[in-house]
């Protein structure tokens, strides 16, 4: 049974093949088209996306990566927060898959580019540092900066090679980029 007809070409997969997907490494291949023995993990791409999952801001991400000349040139891992969901203590799991993603995106199709954007009225800031950490506009871009920030130190201390763009979204989707 499928939930829409959007879906209705879907393979179905049955409860323990999906919990043993995920066991394996929490993904499922779905009809890729690929032949038996085909892999696209190799390659190489233009850079690894950290970003919020925030549902109101999906679009202007894409608008923006597009913009940037992107589109299907890189890989993407959503954390709660972006930088804040890859660098904390209250949610040391997150901070795991980060660095395995980063650390896969490198091997597998050679990254050498971390792009990393936060948003305006994050909630997640709001539940892991507190609502004074996000009180006004100039205190919340202030946690973002900071954050962003050392996020980027841990990064370039880790793979030296990498460059690492950071940047501010806008509920409106415009990037401020932190320098």
């Amino acid at each position: 049974m499928t939930c829409c007809s959007k879906h209705a070409n879907w393979p179905q997969l049955s409860r323990r093949g999906v919990m043993g997907a995920m066991a394996l490494g929490g993904g499922v291949l779905l009809n890729s088209g690929l032949k038996p023995g085909v892999s696209r993990a190799a390659g190489h791409c233009e850079a690894l996306l950290l970003t919020c999952m925030d549902y109101r801001l999906n679009s202007e991400i894409d608008d923006y990566m597009t913009a940037r000349g992107l589109k299907h040139k890189f890989d993407h891992v959503v954390l709660a927060g972006a930088s804040l969901g890859a660098l904390n203590d209250k949610y040391p799991v997150w901070n795991e898959v980060f660095w395995t993603h980063l650390d896969l995106a490198v091997q597998l199709h050679q990254v050498h580019r971390l792009m990393v954007i936060d948003h305006r009225d994050c909630g997640a800031y709001k539940l892991v540092l507190g609502e004074g950490a996000v009180k006004d506009a100039e205190t919340e871009f202030r946690s973002h900066v900071k954050q962003l920030y050392a996020l980027r130190s841990q990064v370039t201390t880790k793979h030296p090679h990498m460059e690492v763009e950071l940047g501010l979204m806008g509920l409106d989707g415009a990037v401020t980029q932190i320098v």
